[in-house]
């Protein structure tokens, strides 16, 4: 061997070694990466909690008051039906607004994603 040569061994300890440090920094990624979808996920959630509040508040306040204001006017089974599905709208719109925000979530971690890719590509160059 000359002495300019790596043996076999030592090339293999170098990729193992390699290969752990990569493994070490995409773990580190994915937890940062998790930490923003999380993050993202309280404001669906307060979305989604805000909508439900407001139904159920809606439908045992609302109800109440503006039935008994419009059965004055119609009979008392359709203003109750009026003033449920003026408060079934509005919830409908807040729980849409939280199902977008959670729908624009990413699952998988694209940066992580995106540099397993790209260590991969890199290990298989580096063992042929």
């Amino acid at each position: 061997m000359r002495d300019g040569e790596r043996s076999m061994g030592t090339v293999l300890s170098e990729i193992v070694g390699d290969l752990q440090g990569i493994v070490r920094a995409e773990v580190r990624l994915a937890r940062e990466e998790i930490k923003e979808e999380v993050a993202r996920a309280k404001r669906g959630t307060m979305f989604l909690a805000g909508g439900a509040l407001v139904l159920v508040l809606s439908v045992g306040l609302i109800l109440l008051a503006l039935v008994y204001a419009l059965a004055t006017i119609w009979p008392a089974w359709a203003a109750a039906l009026a003033v449920a599905g003026l408060a079934g709208v509005v919830g409908a719109a807040l729980l849409s607004a939280g199902r977008k925000a959670f729908s624009a979530m990413a699952l998988v971690p694209p940066r992580t994603a995106s540099t397993v890719r790209e260590n991969i590509q890199w290990a298989k160059s580096r063992t042929k």
